[in-house]
């Protein structure tokens, strides 16, 4: 049969392949995680463009292989953005800027600073499109906020890069863009002091939509000052971002006076911490992503200071970015710090002799990686969609 769209090829090509394939879109995220081996790849890059856009319903449908910067374009045009902030981590990995596609964003589950206010990329996918590894399409969720339509696929699709299924395209919430945005930049506090001001400003009625701490202000040259600060942020209409500025400033005064950045260095910064730029200052480390309790984030960095790991803080405290030598004994000290926290952790980058050799996520107990095979067995029967991707025997 000749295939009439793309998405049908991805079909037939799927249920005819008797090896595994590498699925992926852009390519952009090809470091993070495991290597997968494979002699073939699907790619949806030529699934591009958007397929429905409503401003005023705040629905956009596109394609996998469309990328998000074509999508942030069309979005900004109307005044609305993507809600989750995803991260471009092409100085991390390497690539070229913008090429990542909003398939692969989705199936990564990647989300930015703003997450710790409006949630995850997850929580914004309303319909989802795919092709399971028995070359079947599949689609779940709908183009309306409110809707019915059978199992939520989309938030176990969103999230398992690629083993389940081949995303094809995806309907997002979207949101109105903020008229502006302001930072309180608190210079002097170490990282206990830091998230606690994180956390009193996260607690206030003020709306804070960003909360991070960085150990040395200088790896991102808006803040135009050194040593460690903890930084908030508020979006919204311009005298609304002015008002609320000036009075979380005033709550705050207990951690020392608050510097307030404008609109055009707060967004910068804060385009800065959501891809994590200040680790790519070491393009042959080893980078690692802990998520715990805000509280806990300090004795993370705390914890495998000791193995020559160093990072930032994000979401609170919550998020753990840290970058470090690409070796076993360093990557099982920040198991263990993860560990003792009761938290996760994911290797988001490494050399392939690594990324082989360890566990790049958390092993599942025993009852849960069994619900993990069952699932797998569902999509994927024959574990041909990138086998190995987040577990050695998956």
């Amino acid at each position: 049969m000749t295939p009439t769209s793309p998405e049908i090829a991805i079909a037939e090509r799927i249920a005819m392949a008797r090896e595994p394939l590498l699925v992926r879109g852009a390519g952009t995220k090809s470091l993070m995680l495991r290597p997968v081996q494979a002699a073939t790849t699907i790619s949806t890059e030529g699934l591009t463009g958007i397929t429905l856009y409503q401003p005023k319903e705040l629905i956009l449908s596109a394609l996998a292989g469309t990328p998000v910067a074509k999508i942030e374009e069309t979005l900004a045009a109307h005044g609305q953005h993507l809600i989750a902030e995803p991260p471009d981590l092409s100085a991390l990995f390497g690539t070229a800027t913008g090429a990542q596609t909003i398939g692969g964003i989705v199936a990564s589950n990647l989300s930015g600073p703003r997450r710790v206010a409006w949630g995850a990329m997850r929580d914004h996918v309303m319909g989802i499109r795919a092709v399971n590894g028995a070359g079947e399409v599949i689609h779940s969720g709908g183009r309306v906020l409110k809707n019915v339509t059978g199992l939520d696929l989309c938030k176990l699709l969103t999230g398992s890069h690629g083993t389940l299924a081949v995303i094809t395209e995806v309907t997002l919430k979207v949101l109105p863009a903020p008229e502006t945005s302001g930072s309180l930049v608190l210079q002097g506090l170490d990282a206990e002091r830091g998230v606690a001001a994180l956390s009193a400003g996260l607690g206030s009625p003020y709306g804070v939509s960003g909360a991070a701490w960085l150990p040395d202000a200088s790896l991102v040259p808006e803040l135009a000052c050194g040593g460690p600060v903890a930084l908030l942020r508020i979006e919204d209409f311009a005298a609304s971002v002015t008002y609320r500025t000036d009075r979380l400033r005033a709550d705050l005064a207990a951690f020392g006076d608050a510097r307030i950045l404008d609109a055009v260095a707060s967004r910068a910064m804060w385009r800065a911490i959501r891809d994590a730029t200040p680790l790519s200052v070491l393009p042959t480390a080893a980078v690692w992503r802990v998520s715990v309790r805000p509280s806990a984030g300090p004795a993370i960095l705390q914890a495998v200071a000791a193995a020559g790991v160093h990072g930032f803080l994000d979401w609170g405290g919550g998020l753990v970015w840290l970058t470090g030598p690409a070796d076993t004994d360093t990557h099982h000290a920040v198991e263990e710090a993860a560990r003792t926290a009761q938290g996760t952790w994911t290797l988001l980058r490494a050399p392939d002799a690594l990324r082989v050799a360890v566990d790049v996520v958390p092993p599942e107990a025993a009852p849960l990686a069994r619900i993990t095979r069952r699932v797998k067995a569902a999509f994927d029967p024959r574990g041909i969609l990138n086998p190995g991707r987040l577990y050695a025997a998956l």
